[in-house]
């Protein structure tokens, strides 16, 4: 009986450093670039900041639209303002008047 012995592979000794490097890079990849990963997060974070601008011009014109209410309460009716809005809106004048037409009125929205 003989003893037989074998000169150990360079590349047995890069098996498990191998796995181990495959591993941490398709780990590494998907926290980079996964659903939720450093990518995803900065989307996610622009998207909410757009969002967030949104929600404060719709803030906005929720205020104007309350204040514009407020002006129509019984109790804070001003029958000239009134008046003038009909006319304006209907397009109507008495016949006795003189309408002074100017270019530089607002546009409402």
């Amino acid at each position: 009986m003989y003893t037989r012995q074998r000169k150990k592979s360079f590349l047995r000794r890069l098996i498990l450093p191998g796995i181990s490097a495959a591993l941490l890079l398709y780990f590494a990849l998907h926290a980079l670039s996964g659903d939720y990963g450093l990518i995803a997060r900065a989307r996610l974070e622009s998207d909410a900041h757009a969002l967030e601008v949104k929600l404060a011009a719709l803030k906005q014109r929720r205020e104007t639209m309350e204040r514009r209410v407020v002006l129509l309460r019984p109790e804070s009716l001003d029958p000239d303002m009134i008046d003038e809005r009909a006319r304006d809106s209907l397009n109507l004048v008495h016949p006795d008047e003189i309408v002074i037409l100017r270019n530089d009125r607002r546009a409402e929205k």
